[in-house]
This record gives structure tokens, sequence and C-alpha cells, in this order.
């Protein structure tokens, strides 16, 4: 499996490519926005997307999902917890924001529940409810390539944010203490915003996580 990253939109959201490089299907993780550079960095890598999949809902990792999932033709899956997101713009945060038009995006084709496991394809992806910075908030586990697509749960360093609609701090916490600090220390981390990290530098360095 290989997998690229785009960082799109005024907050520089990262867009996950995935791909198997037999089948060359790909996910895609957080369509942020820019379907341009999306779109060529597919063909760049001449991949087929096969879904979409969302780590939560807010507007900067949607903007480019209806063009995606139009133009691919492919499923998008959120968490159950955010179903109604997607077309309500106080929910996924755009309304609030002067340099984003209003996102109202059609509802998701396939709704995540409890902790589970997809197979895509090619992919076999385990699903952690990682709430907090949202409360459908999810994370993407690849077990035999150690590598945890968290959304903005955790990132290097630092936490998601909790003040936003639906946001709670110890959720939060408790979410990146019994789902992702589990995980074995080599793990890569790839987050919603700015650099990769992984479990153990988290574990040694991130101020939220070091000491409880």
């Amino acid at each position: 499996m290989k997998w690229l990253v785009r960082r799109v939109g005024p907050l520089h959201e990262n867009c996950y490519l995935i791909w198997e490089e037999q089948t060359h299907q790909a996910l895609i993780i957080d369509p942020g926005e820019a379907f341009e550079v999306i779109q060529r960095a597919v063909n760049e890598q001449a991949i087929t997307p096969i879904a979409l999949l969302l780590t939560h809902a807010h507007f900067d990792h949607i903007g480019a999902l209806e063009k995606s999932r139009n133009h691919w033709n492919i499923p998008v899956y959120l968490h159950e917890r955010e179903a109604d997101w997607l077309s309500n713009p106080k929910k996924n945060g755009s309304s609030f924001f002067s340099f984003v038009a209003d996102i109202k995006a059609h509802p998701a084709d396939k709704l995540l529940s409890a902790p589970q496991t997809l197979t895509l394809g090619p992919f076999h992806i385990h699903v952690f409810e990682t709430p907090g910075h949202s409360p459908g908030g999810v994370s993407y586990y690849f077990a035999d390539e150690k590598v945890v697509f968290s959304g903005d749960t955790l990132f290097k360093g630092n936490i998601g944010r909790s003040d936003s609609y639906g946001g709670d701090t110890e959720v939060l916490l408790d979410s990146i203490e019994k789902n992702l600090m589990t995980l074995d220390r080599e793990t890569i981390v790839c987050p919603g915003h700015g650099q990769m990290t992984t479990i153990g530098e988290e574990a040694e360095n991130n101020p939220y996580i070091v000491g409880g």
C-alpha cells in the first residue's frame, strides 16, 4: 500500500490518497477542497478511487466532496452521529467563515456506527470511534502497514480543538488514550493537518498526553 498527501484549502487540510500497487484501486480520505489538485494527483499516479472516507464532517474536510463523489461515482463513508452535517452549514462550520461558501452536500452513502472493520476492494480498515473534536470523529487504521489516519483527533505535538459544535475535551482525551495510544509505538499517525508523527513520539513528547 502507498499513500500521499495533498494540503488543500485555506486551513491546509491534509487530503490523503491511498492505493494498492497491484490493482491501482484507491481511497480518498477527507477531500477538503481544490478538487483539481486531488484529480491531478489521481491522474499522476494512474489510480482509480473506489471510496471516499471522512474522518469527520467539518467544512475544511469536505469542500471537494461532491465533485469527487460525482466525478468518480463512488460512495462516501461517515459516522452516523454526523449524518446530517454534510447538508447543514452550521454543523459543518462553513456558515461561520467568510472565506468559504456554505457547504450543503448530499448525505453520506454509508454510515459508520460502532468500531468496525471495512473491506473495500483490497483494503482492510479498522474504524475506531475517536469523538471529541466532533461527535462523529473516526480514525482509520491499516494494521498491516501500521498507519492510522486520525483526522483532527491527534496531531504532532497537539490534539484537536474541542470548542466547536459538539466538541468535548474530556471525550477527546479519552478517545486518544483508549483508541490511539494503545497502538504499537511504531504506528505512523497521519493527521488532518500538519506533519506526520508516530504513536511513540506522541507518547513521549505530546504535552496533552505525557503525564496524563
